[in-house]
């Protein structure tokens, strides 16, 4: 009798240390689900071995395949893809690069099935958050979905900052929140304001309704001249005309982190984020000694390039060291992050830009790719088809 008192005393102080701490923010989880992703919450890294060795999804090499590309344009629907990412429909007049796929060093891939996706998650939000080229990867998945389960209904809603495509069969949601740099940008005594401390109170509540994050950022915090997007940065209350980037990155990354560890306390919420997506500007990077000399001085372009760079691993970029700020952030919050470190195995992928396909830009400025190529954004299909397959293996294997 003695040890029974003493158990139910136990468990009864338990249970009230336990809730006498509430976290700021907790999304109940969904008691009916029963799927892999409700089972396997938060799991860090996915391995899918190859005799029985781990192995690195991120570390492989470009491989031809026939079988791709896993979708064609006009299989997403009208109005899905960017103008800027049709590079088929814009003229581009080359596809070999739409025949390769990422094939990790010991490792099977599964191939994206949209059914069993949409399954998964069921009832479910999945939101992209960050710049352009987290659009360009939230176009790509809707476009996998749509090829590869071909008769749901859909519903999508284009606003700013919050596009939501809708799959109204499985009421899952997939939408694109627009915040280049995360943390908020405002007006401030008449000055466009970088708030390297804040993240704004709307950009909270829409980001705390996913149940699956994917955050980006990188490329608006090196902007320069007119391409800046601020005229100020502002962090622990000082006002600042500009700042080493670097720093800047790292304080506004901090910011995020705190964030989630704040507010993302569900296990059942996973949170990924996106390495820095490379640009190829300069042909120097991939272009062997012996044909630099044919390169155009002061050339900034992408535009020709039709093949992988051949290798495993690129020279060298720029990326390098927002690369690393992003790489020290994330592991700095262990387990609540995972790090889909795509830079090196996109920095391969020269061929896989717009280049000067992108949209319909005029003939002279066709004429002209060292003035007009997009060497940042990817092709559609492209290479954000491959992260999304490295995105589905990670969610739910």
């Amino acid at each position: 009798m003695a040890v029974q008192c003493l158990t139910f005393l136990f468990l009864f102080l338990l249970q009230n240390a336990t809730s006498a701490s509430p976290l700021p923010f907790f999304r109940r989880p969904n008691q009916s689900n029963h799927s892999n992703f409700a089972k396997h919450p938060r799991r860090n890294p996915v391995i899918l071995p190859v005799n029985h060795s781990s192995c690195d999804l991120f570390a492989g090499e470009w491989v031809r395949d026939e079988t791709y590309p896993l979708y064609r344009a006009k299989e997403c629907g009208g109005g899905i893809i960017d103008p800027g990412f049709d590079c088929q429909t814009y003229g581009r007049p080359d596809s070999d690069y739409l025949k390769f796929r990422w094939k990790p060093f010991n490792c099977n891939v599964p191939r994206f099935n949209g059914v069993k996706f949409l399954q998964e998650m069921r009832d479910k939000t999945i939101m992209f958050v960050g710049d352009s080229l987290g659009r360009n990867q939230w176009e790509s998945l809707i476009c996998m979905i749509s090829s590869s389960a071909p008769s749901i209904n859909t519903h999508i809603i284009h606003e700013d900052p919050l596009s939501t495509f809708m799959i109204l069969d499985y009421n899952v949601k997939v939408s694109f929140y627009r915040a280049p740099y995360l943390v908020d940008i405002d007006k401030i005594h008449g000055k466009t304001t970088l708030k390297l401390d804040e993240i704004s109170v709307d950009a909270s509540n829409s980001w705390r309704t996913a149940d699956v994050l994917l955050f980006n950022t990188g490329h608006w915090w090196s902007h320069t001249g007119s391409l800046r997007g601020w005229e100020q940065m502002e962090t622990g209350g000082k006002y600042y005309g500009d700042m080493d980037r670097l720093v800047a990155l790292r304080k506004g990354l901090r910011t995020w982190s705190s964030w989630v560890l704040r507010y993302i306390n569900s296990p059942l919420t996973r949170v990924f984020f996106l390495s820095v997506s490379p640009t190829h500007y300069n042909p120097n990077e991939w272009t062997s000694r012996s044909k630099a000399s044919t390169i155009t001085q002061g050339a900034k372009s992408c535009y020709g390039q039709t093949t992988p760079f051949s290798g495993t691993s690129y020279p060298t970029s720029s990326y390098v060291n927002q690369k690393k700020v992003i790489d020290d952030v994330v592991k700095e919050m262990k387990s609540h992050v995972s790090l889909m470190d795509i830079t090196m195995l996109s920095a391969l992928r020269v061929d896989g830009h717009p280049s000067i396909y992108s949209g319909d830009l005029n003939p002279s400025l066709k004429r002209n790719p060292d003035r007009s190529s997009d060497c940042s954004h990817w092709c559609l299909p492209g290479l954000p088809d491959t992260w999304n397959q490295l995105f589905y293996a990670a969610l739910l294997y």
